[in-house]
């Protein structure tokens, strides 16, 4: 599957205002594609009374990637996304904007979707690095999310 210029622009549009809360934070989706997305949370709109971003706003950032993936890699008319779990480590104070890039295979899209389709659900995760401006590691995700077959 492939998409048009214009599809990933409106995927993209769609998953920085999902939410209201979403938009409020700043989020932009930087880079998209098939299993792939790229996303940064500003840090001028997120920071916290210390002077860093916001925890929460860390947590957000790294579960978003879950429905952008989802939007770019399965039937968006048969399935749906849940989150299942998941953790964070914060490693050091984030003083810059924050990015989070996951992506995952055709075979593991094909593997979930198979298993949707078959049992109507399938529990798949990744975990996830969040970035600051020099590439240092501010925080640690693991997620697990479950797609679900719509009607079951």
């Amino acid at each position: 599957m492939s998409f048009t210029a214009e599809q990933l622009e409106t995927m993209r549009q769609a998953s920085e205002n999902t939410f209201p809360f979403v938009s409020r934070c700043g989020v932009k989706v930087l880079e998209l594609g098939r299993g792939y997305c790229k996303m940064l949370m500003p840090y001028d709109l997120n920071i916290n009374h210390v002077g860093t971003m916001y925890a929460g706003a860390l947590f957000t950032l790294a579960e978003l990637p879950g429905g952008v993936v989802y939007t770019t890699s399965f039937d968006v008319r048969k399935f749906y996304p849940i989150v299942k779990d998941m953790s964070i480590r914060f490693r050091r104070p984030a003083k810059t904007d924050i990015t989070v890039e996951v992506r995952i295979s055709e075979e593991e899209i094909a593997r979930i979707e198979a298993e949707a389709e078959a049992n109507g659900k399938c529990d798949y995760a990744w975990d996830v690095e969040l970035k600051d401006a020099t590439g240092e590691v501010v925080a640690l995700t693991h997620n697990v999310y479950q797609l679900r077959k719509i009607g079951m």
